[in-house]
């Protein structure tokens, strides 16, 4: 069945794309409006391309047939249309907000200006493609780089600065790395690969400032107001979601753009997904969420065209597994999911092999595994993770979890 129905999603992102995909298949085509002049391409492999191991092309998304290359600058919900800075006008019977997220520039000192709303020369944030192209243009071997930011980004940042020869120092002002995501332990074993890879760690540090000469960065300032030479500074302080377009036409917005389970905005003909959206109370701001959050409005929406959807889909939450695979030479390869860190009465199960680089551990509560962590050897994460998503109750004596840890069949 083929939908009249006009349905624009704005964000050529990995919940863009895979949304218009959907509805495509299930008979109701989209319009897809991007920025970005690049194919869509999975944002989660952009290190790799930094780090020389991948082309842009080996992590493009196979594109819909109608995308529409445009800024969005407004919409106007009465007339429902979206204007564009080419001065274009797209109409539209439903509007998806796939606007993703912007990386969050930290108030460091000389950052920008009230004279300067733009980076130093040298100073580049590591989100899109442009970003990661513009990074490897200005790596070279023995270059000095400063990544502040030690979150999942900065260590893949680093990591890849490294690969290219890069002579890289990591400033994280937590007291460990990847803190949300991984325990002291785990932590440790992240911090050990990079330093065997040449990066300098510093932990519980703060960079204050950066100092330019010629509008170009030369040092960064630490707290103690120590000067750090560097050539080249990367911004790996987190992300925020793109709410600007949502909250200049009045929808609800707190973090993200607030959505029920049918991903529906407080304007019943716009619906949001991804990294922009929040959904009971949380912006999620990870792959696995934004596509199944795709997932459903694609068979909402296929329905309300008349179109082979699912009316009954709904979103109800992810709970999802962070993972992170760094390729090359020096594999490091670690998963994290749910509750890392043991509340008082908690069991904890860990199996660790300092000679080779291998830890695990799960958490146990109530006979529910709640969280766990793996860095190295993860054959048995997909086993854990089914546990753990499952929730169901762990049998009495111990023994099956302690085979889900060493078994490396399950995954």
């Amino acid at each position: 069945m083929t939908s009249n129905t006009r349905v624009v999603v704005i964000g050529a992102g990995l919940a863009g794309v895979r949304l218009a995909r959907r509805l495509g298949e299930l008979g109701t085509p989209a319009v897809l409006v991007g920025e970005e002049e690049h194919a869509p391409y999975n944002r989660v492999l952009l290190a790799e391309v930094l780090a020389g191991r991948y082309a842009p092309a080996v992590i493009a998304l196979p594109a819909p047939a109608q995308l529409t290359r445009a800024q969005v600058t407004s919409l106007d919900r009465a007339a429902r249309e979206i204007h564009c800075a080419d001065g274009s006008v797209i109409a539209y019977d439903t509007l998806v907000l796939a606007t993703g997220s912007n990386p969050v520039l930290p108030p460091l000192r000389g950052l920008l200006t009230p004279d300067r709303h733009e980076l130093p020369e040298g100073v580049h944030a590591f989100r899109t493609m442009d970003d990661c192209l513009g990074l490897a243009k200005a790596v070279r071997e023995g270059v000095r780089a400063v990544v502040i930011g030690g979150g999942l980004l900065g260590v893949s940042a680093a990591r890849a600065l490294a690969a290219r020869g890069a002579q890289v120092v990591l400033a994280q002002q937590a007291e460990r790395l990847m803190e949300r995501q991984l325990d002291p332990s785990a932590s440790k074993l992240v911090r050990r690969h990079l330093t065997d890879l040449g990066v300098e760690v510093h932990t519980e540090t703060r960079v204050r400032g950066v100092r330019t000469l010629g509008g170009a960065v030369r040092s960064v300032e630490m707290a103690d107001r120590y000067a750090l030479d560097t050539d080249l500074v990367v911004l790996a302080c987190g992300v925020h979601p793109r709410v600007g377009l949502a909250r200049s036409a009045g929808l609800d917005v707190h973090k993200g753009v607030l959505v029920d389970d049918e991903l529906r905005t407080s304007d019943p003909h716009i619906r949001a997904i991804g990294d922009c959206a929040q959904h009971a109370g949380t912006v999620y701001g990870l792959a696995t969420p934004a596509l199944d959050q795709a997932e459903v409005l694609a068979e909402l929406i296929a329905s309300e065209a008349g179109g082979a959807g699912n009316p009954d889909a709904r979103y109800t939450g992810t709970r999802s597994l962070t993972r992170l695979t760094l390729a090359g030479q020096d594999f490091l390869d670690l998963a994290a999911f749910g509750e890392t860190d043991p509340r008082p009465g908690d069991d904890v199960v860990q199996l660790a092999d300092a000679t080779r680089g291998t830890y695990r551990k799960v958490v146990v509560r109530d006979d529910r595994l709640v969280g766990g962590v793996l860095v190295g050897e993860l054959g048995t994460v997909g086993a854990l993770a089914r546990a753990w998503e499952g929730a169901e109750p762990l049998p009495a004596d111990g023994a099956p979890l302690l085979h889900l840890l060493t078994n490396d069949g399950g995954s």
